[in-house]
């Protein structure tokens, strides 16, 4: 266990960030999991609607410092490649 103030205040900080970066991972895996799920049942136009939000949502977490751009990129280009796929 740290001694020191700064220390002290540096594990806090870490925790805060740690949970703020796990929800918004959270989130994104939630929006992902739509976009899956429009495409398992067949439903293009549900699949494309989820898409936008799950891009939406990459970018924020993106821009948040959650992802690394190319990570972000390629999870929008996996999705949007699974959907533009579809029959």
């Amino acid at each position: 266990m740290a001694n020191i103030k700064s220390a002290k205040k540096r594990i806090l900080v870490a925790e805060t960030k740690a949970a703020r970066n796990k929800s918004i991972r959270s989130k994104v895996k939630t929006y992902i999991k739509k976009v899956d799920s429009a495409i398992s049942t067949g439903d293009k136009a549900a699949a494309q609607a989820a898409l936008v939000a799950a891009t939406s949502e990459i970018d924020k977490a993106t821009s948040k410092g959650v992802y690394h751009k190319n990570t972000a990129s390629r999870k929008v280009s996996r999705l949007s490649k699974a959907v533009s796929s579809m029959a």
